[in-house]
């Protein structure tokens, strides 16, 4: 089954999306990849560690966060974004409510910086201006993100009033935050708060913004206005913070082949007991086993189900593009994608094989000498053919995959 391998193009204006290959779902388990990964051979194994993107760390050289930034979610996040947007179009509202959405979902892995840009050359978005004046002056007074919230919260009563009603509704508004509103409004529209309003404007422009298009960095690298949508930064999000938990070294090998082992993967919607033949895929189980006994595979989804086909888990990012930070060779054996239930690795190509498996659901004699079979269901074929179908080649917007809860590794 062939797996996505994701890349970022430090160079390319994007973390760019790879698209699915256009061929039938059913002609391979998975999307092939875009570009071959990066290997390292290690001596006399059949194994090799591999430079998985994206897991870069947040690079602070050109954009530097720094104390002065309104920062939402966790400090110690290993994904930081950027966003330099104005306050008073609603497309940068609309990109308000996703980020609202990431940080919910990535409570502990993501962190948003914003940083109001005022519009000061486009009629009809003075509010813009007054927006960013009136966070610089909450600013002074300790109040940044409650203001940046009462603002965010409440767009729909301020966005379309004229200046002159925009900051009476800020005099009426801001005391409920705990603003001090004589000296708020004084601040408001000095000299000292316009001059900072105006400089970062300029600043902005001077290294890449054009309003009234936002420019938005994960990780430092500027990500294209066509995919600034909730699905494409889940993935990229989630990819990135797979890295921490990938492997720098290739698993140990610690099975017997001349022993059995039974993998029990106690998932949402019941058991399902797999025979793994490590007489004939030894390093394909043997990484099962390691991957098992380490916990990979706790909470991972099925994140592709096509009924009739197969069914797809392995990847804790979610995406069908994250593996374990290693690669091992594909193994051949007299075993036949001959029946339901039979299991085996996915891969973006020969020998690159990591976390993610299928299960298949009817006999698939295309699959043969593609992908290595590594065992087989003797129980509970039923739960995986009541797994809920998703096939991210007609979308990104899917429903929730099942989750596999744990993997219990029985050795005979």
């Amino acid at each position: 089954m062939r797996i996505k391998t994701f890349l970022v193009a430090a160079f390319a204006f994007l973390l760019m999306a790879c698209n699915s290959q256009t061929t039938e779902s059913t002609s391979t388990p998975s999307p092939a990849p875009t570009v071959p990964p990066t290997q390292t051979p290690l001596p006399e194994s059949s194994c090799s560690t591999i430079t998985m993107e994206p897991t870069p760390s947040y690079s602070s050289d050109t954009f530097p966060v720094t104390a002065d930034d309104l920062m939402l979610g966790s400090s110690s996040a290993l994904v930081t974004v950027i966003n330099y947007c104005d306050l008073q179009s609603l497309d940068c509202y609309g990109l308000g409510t996703i980020f609202e959405k990431l940080l919910e979902n990535h409570p502990n892995d993501l962190r948003v910086v914003i940083r109001p840009i005022p519009l000061l050359e486009m009629e009809g978005f003075e509010n813009s201006m007054i927006a960013s004046q009136a966070m610089i002056t909450a600013k002074g007074q300790g109040k940044q993100r409650e203001l940046y919230d009462l603002l965010f919260n409440k767009y729909g009563e301020w966005a379309s009033l004229t200046p002159s009603a925009f900051e009476t509704w800020l005099a009426r508004e801001t005391p409920a935050i705990g603003i001090d509103k004589t000296r708020f409004m004084t601040d408001l529209k000095s000299k000292e708060t316009v001059a900072i309003a105006t400089d970062s404007y300029k600043t902005a422009k001077a290294i890449g913004v054009q309003p009234p298009y936002p420019l938005v960095l994960l990780n430092g690298i500027p990500v294209n206005v066509g995919l600034l949508y909730y699905d494409y930064l889940d993935q990229s999000i989630s990819l990135i913070a797979l890295g921490a938990r990938q492997f720098t070294e290739c698993p140990p090998f610690l099975v017997d082949p001349s022993k059995q082992y039974i993998a029990t993967l106690h998932t949402e919607k019941g058991d399902i007991v797999i025979q793994l033949f490590a007489n004939k895929a030894p390093l394909a189980v043997n990484s099962f086993v390691f991957l098992s006994n380490e916990g990979w595979f706790d909470n991972v989804t099925f994140h592709r189900v096509i009924p009739g086909f197969v069914a797809q888990a392995g990847d804790p990012s979610g995406t069908g593009q994250g593996g374990p930070g290693y690669f091992f060779k594909n193994e051949s054996s007299d075993l036949r994608f001959d029946r339901p239930g039979m299991v085996g690795m996915a891969n973006s190509g020969t020998d690159t094989n990591g976390s993610q498996f299928f299960i298949t659901y009817s006999p698939q004699p295309r699959l043969d000498g593609g992908y290595t079979i590594f065992g087989q269901v003797i129980q509970g074929m039923d739960v995986v053919e009541s797994l809920t179908s998703r096939d991210p080649q007609q979308g990104l917007s899917l429903p929730p995959g099942d989750k596999i809860l744990s993997v219990d590794i029985v050795e005979k």
